[in-house]
């Protein structure tokens, strides 16, 4: 059974720097794009960062300049690389995984927490 794995979170101070990782336990298959949400306590999930077979990459405004979201070569696994950290950016972090151009996509990972203190 394939299950989205997330890592990479932690506690840093204001200004810290994080890389989180995403992969797909059980599948070596290439993904159509990756993407990565995040979710604050009582807030809805957020779109953060996405990133495409062609290397594409987009952006949510608020992180723009502080994140890079990056794939390995055979696009198995997507990377966030946060720098410059904020307290706002605190929040779990969930990766998408999208199998095909329709949109199909495999979630549901436990996420990974990142905390930021001022």
């Amino acid at each position: 059974q394939v299950q989205v794995v997330e890592s990479g979170g932690g506690r840093v101070q204001a200004g810290g720097s994080l890389r989180l990782s995403c992969t797909a336990s059980g599948s070596n298959r290439a993904f159509y794009a990756m993407a990565w949400y995040r979710q604050a306590p009582e807030k809805q999930r957020e779109f953060v960062a996405s990133i495409a077979g062609g290397g594409i990459t987009n952006y949510s405004d608020s992180v723009k300049g502080r994140f890079t979201i990056s794939r390995d070569k055979p696009m198995t696994t997507v990377y966030l690389q946060m720098n410059n950290l904020k307290p706002e950016d605190t929040a779990v972090y969930y990766c998408s995984l999208v199998l095909n151009s329709s949109g199909n996509r495999i979630e549901g990972g436990q996420g990974t927490q990142v905390t930021v203190s001022s």
